[in-house]
């Protein structure tokens, strides 16, 4: 039987997880991103989040696979963004 404990007690210990891992991306942001690449990434996050995450969660992948040797640039940054919102892009075609 769960208990009203055991439910507060995974939801403190999800978000105790989630903070952990918010704390690993900033970390590895800081890391990988000039002072520019962080200031477009921090505007990206206050017109669309929801491709901050997206973009966040590449880079983080990219650098823990070891491709990416050197803090990245804003255009560089950009360049990734189009890329992305590419992939993003449905194109549906009528015979």
């Amino acid at each position: 039987m769960v208990t009203g404990e055991d439910i507060l007690f995974q939801q403190k210990l999800m978000q105790q997880q989630q903070k952990e891992a918010e704390s690993a991306l900033k970390n590895i942001m800081s890391q990988i991103l000039d002072a520019r690449a962080k200031e477009r990434l921090a505007n990206l996050k206050v017109v669309k989040p929801e491709l901050a995450t997206q973009l966040e969660l590449y880079l983080a992948q990219l650098y823990q696979a070891g491709q990416i040797k050197s803090p990245l640039t804003e255009q560089q940054i950009v360049l990734i963004l189009s890329n992305l919102n590419k992939k993003r892009e449905i194109t549906i075609r009528r015979k």
